[in-house]
């Protein structure tokens, strides 16, 4: 009775994918580290990058419209690819692993079409290559985000997910740091050489992500679902049983409402700083925002992982959404640019405890032998969060050309109620991993 209790308590705790060692410290970079070089790749496009780039190409009255534009079609592509390229992948069975050959493939042309951004001579030519960036950059994350359910036993999966968490906040922050002074060179007219500078810094990050990934990471040869042909495979993609899985139904309509209102603040952080404070070097005072943000995110994200492991994933997802909407009323309300920076603190407390106690209950929803579609699921809530963001720039320069910054306004009244949504509907979830874990 004692060994079989013993054989009980490993099984428990091992995946099938770790073997008999189990799962060390180091696994968790390795299986998390693309995540790092992803998050520096989109942070610095999105929210510096482009930008300042379309700046070339469109009306300065305009710019909140053509940006959003943009980047909603290529995060519609991106809502497409992740969960196809994901069920492919759980029913692939290369011999070194059912992930690593997509995302081998998806950063290699990632690589190609990032250059593109540098060397579009219009907005036209930007729209297109960023749209085949999101494509290809797709192709590498869906199957990347099976990783966590494939590798790393139940019992850790909130700490693998505040470690994610935690690699993806100083990816992006460490490269908007770095690349901001650059882009402001370029923006005040000192030359292309500063654009490229921008966006190589990225491109290395990711680069040297995905060989850390592909060389390091090992995977069970062969270890796929049953294989299926193309056609059932891509319609199932798209497939969720409502009545078998009401929770995660509910899960990713509160992911919807939450990733847009972040969305939407991030994405329009350079403009309104530009517009409403009025600085001369937007995207340094972007950067500033950000480290503010991204501090306060790193000194919750990992214990929050931590802590939805033990007392559950529900009250700290829930609490996070909430905080975010008291960050957006003080903001609203901030008078300086030191009020606003303390606005940033509260988002980014909320943000990081959000980021990881949200991975963590992906994890527990997800369908078991599909975690790489379920999850490509999760993404395509949060893609598509960040697509429908974007619609809001005509609306901020509909309502700035009937009153200077009006736009804005209605932008974060927007946003707070986004937050309320997310949060109430995260409380209606009753499924397990929420409330304790076992």
């Amino acid at each position: 009775m004692l060994a079989y209790t013993k054989m009980r308590k490993i099984a428990s705790n091992t995946s099938p994918y770790t073997g008999a060692n189990g799962f060390r410290r180091i696994d968790y970079i390795k299986i998390t580290i693309f995540g790092f070089g992803l998050s520096a790749l989109w942070s610095c496009l999105h929210i510096i990058i482009l930008p300042m780039r379309i700046l070339d190409f469109v009306p300065e009255a305009l710019k909140n419209t053509y940006l959003d534009l943009l980047i909603l079609t290529g995060l519609i592509l991106a809502m497409a690819v992740q969960p196809i390229v994901g069920a492919i992948s759980d029913r692939s069975g290369f011999s070194w692993g059912r992930r690593r050959p997509y995302i081998l493939l998806g950063t290699i042309l990632a690589m190609l079409f990032l250059s593109g951004i540098g060397l579009g001579g219009s907005y036209a030519a930007i729209f297109v290559i960023y749209c085949l960036l999101q494509i290809s950059s797709n192709t590498a994350q869906g199957p990347f985000q099976g990783f966590i359910p494939d590798l790393v036993p139940e019992g850790r999966r909130g700490l693998a997910s505040g470690v994610r968490s935690l690699l993806n906040i100083v990816g992006g922050v460490a490269l908007i740091a770095l690349i901001a002074p650059f882009m402001d060179r370029y923006f005040t007219g000192e030359g292309s050489s500063w654009l490229w500078l921008a966006l190589g810094t990225p491109a290395i990050v990711l680069l040297g992500a995905m060989l850390v990934t592909v060389l390091t990471v090992k995977e069970r040869p062969g270890a796929g679902s049953p294989q299926l042909p193309l056609l059932p495979t891509l319609y199932k993609s798209f497939k969720i049983d409502v009545k078998a899985r009401p929770d995660f139904v509910l899960f990713l309509v509160a992911c919807f409402f939450i990733f847009m209102a972040w969305a939407t603040v991030q994405g329009h952080a350079l403009y309104y700083l530009m517009d409403v404070v009025g600085v001369t070097g937007p995207a340094e005072a972007t950067r500033d925002l950000l480290i503010v943000v991204i501090v306060c995110m790193l000194a919750v994200a990992y214990p929050a992982g931590r802590l939805s492991d033990r007392v559950g994933r529900k009250p700290i997802a829930v609490s996070s959404g909430l905080l975010g909407a008291l960050g957006i009323v003080a903001l609203f309300f901030s008078q300086s640019y030191m009020h606003i920076m303390l606005s940033g603190g509260i988002l980014g407390i909320s943000s990081g405890a959000w980021m990881s106690s949200q991975w963590a209950l992906a994890t527990d929803l997800v369908g078991k032998g599909e975690e790489a579609r379920y999850l490509g699921l999760v993404n395509m809530s949060s893609a598509g969060a960040g697509a429908a963001s974007r619609l809001i720039g005509p609306v901020i320069d509909f309502f700035n050309s009937l009153s200077p910054n009006l736009g804005y306004q209605v932008m974060l009244l927007a946003c707070f109620i986004y937050f309320l949504v997310g949060s109430l509907l995260l409380m209606k979830i009753k499924g397990r991993g929420l409330t304790e874990v076992a």
